[in-house]
């Protein structure tokens, strides 16, 4: 008889609340004391404790990552006509606050060594535009970005520097965390993301008085004055105290969910590395992933379709790497500098179920899909 366990959804990366139940502590705490709205002490000590856990003088909670990358480029003074560089292998949310700006995205290539944005078009693109008003860095899937060598360049260029961390809140660069090294780092709290909120974001940065500005913004720009006035074009950004609540309950497990993350990445890689055909997301000496996601790129006769198909019909969750950003109907008159390193990933790649309650058992019963392919072809 087929088993029930057979017709459980395996999701890609879902929501993971403590066994504890730090988070409800929180949330009752906001309830007790009537601290509901944007405001409060779990705003104020989610704040404080995700800046301690990543290393960073200051940040602040807002509603989304989206919002904060928004904030960090009015912060970097990007406004209209300004060029702002960004990866082409990402999620738009990266791209959309560009736009937002009415600012020109120019899309950079990946490599193959990172699957992040290469330096070497990094360097083709500032000789082609040597105006760039800010650099946005995706470390995708958890894998850092080559940030001694991103880094370098972009210093040279004097160019403000926004890390787009929302997808490797713990993941480590040569011993530092992402999201630290420019000028800005932001996080998301998106309820796939390894630590959620059910929805949120996190501006990081040392410059304090950069973040309490960034703070007056997402909160309507509201001047201080007896009546409402407001000077500058402001936002409604803020995190709710509620929301952050979770937030500061889920950081407890933070490093619990880090190495689950890399758990289901090294059972992967020891079931499927075998296989003909089958290449694994880059590790790097330098990179401690939180393997946000396990991906795989395949080189021979079974196509990604046909894995994502196959896990599909057994209720497995799977998805396709990002579709580059110059290829999107929206963001493809913009210019792109590269050798289409990123439409080969998007093209061969898989991202497999990476859920943090995944038992051994579903990760056998998703390998056995994979290598089933294999046998048949």
């Amino acid at each position: 008889m087929e088993s029930t366990r057979v017709k459980d959804r395996i999701f890609l990366s879902s929501p993971h609340m403590s066994d504890e139940g730090y988070e409800m502590q929180y949330v009752q705490e906001a309830f007790d004391t009537n601290w509901i709205a944007p405001l409060g002490e779990n705003v104020d000590g989610f704040e404080r404790e995700l800046a301690a856990k990543v290393g960073s003088k200051a940040a602040a909670a807002l509603s989304s990552g989206t919002a904060a990358i928004h904030l960090a480029l009015i912060a970097a003074g990007v406004g209209a006509g300004d060029i702002v560089f960004c990866p082409t292998l990402t999620f738009s949310a990266t791209a959309n606050p560009i736009i937002y700006q009415n600012a020109v995205p120019v899309f950079i290539d990946s490599n193959l060594e990172t699957w992040n944005m290469c330096p070497e078009a990094l360097e083709h693109a500032f000789a082609k535009y040597p105006e760039v008003k800010a650099v946005i860095i995706v470390h995708l899937y958890g894998l850092s970005a080559d940030m001694d060598k991103i880094m370098e360049i972009c210093n040279m260029h004097q160019v403000v520097v926004i890390e787009d961390a929302a997808e490797s809140l713990g993941t480590y660069y040569k011993g530092q965390h992402t999201g630290t090294f420019g000028d800005y780092g932001i996080f998301s709290f998106n309820g796939n993301k390894i630590i959620t909120t059910s929805g949120g974001g996190m501006l990081v940065s040392d410059q304090e008085e950069r973040i309490e500005k960034a703070r007056f913004w997402a909160t309507q720009s509201r001047d201080q004055a007896r009546h409402y006035q407001h000077s500058e074009l402001g936002f409604n950004y803020r995190m709710s105290n509620i929301v952050a609540g979770i937030g500061r309950g889920q950081l407890k497990v933070l490093d619990q969910r880090v190495e689950k993350k890399r758990y289901i990445y090294d059972y992967y890689k020891r079931e499927l590395g075998g296989l003909e055909g089958v290449q694994f997301m880059p590790e790097n000496d330098w990179d401690h992933s939180n393997h946000w996601l396990s991906a795989i790129i395949l080189t021979d006769k079974v196509r990604a379709g046909d894995v994502m198909t196959a896990l599909e019909q057994v209720n497995i969750e799977s998805r396709p790497v990002w579709k580059p950003m110059h290829m999107q109907p929206f963001f493809e008159k913009y210019d792109y500098v590269g050798e289409n390193v990123a439409e080969v990933l998007f093209e061969s790649g898989v991202c497999l179920p990476s859920d943090t309650k995944m038992t051994d058992e579903d990760l056998e019963r998703v390998v056995d899909i994979i290598k089933g392919l294999w046998s048949n072809s």
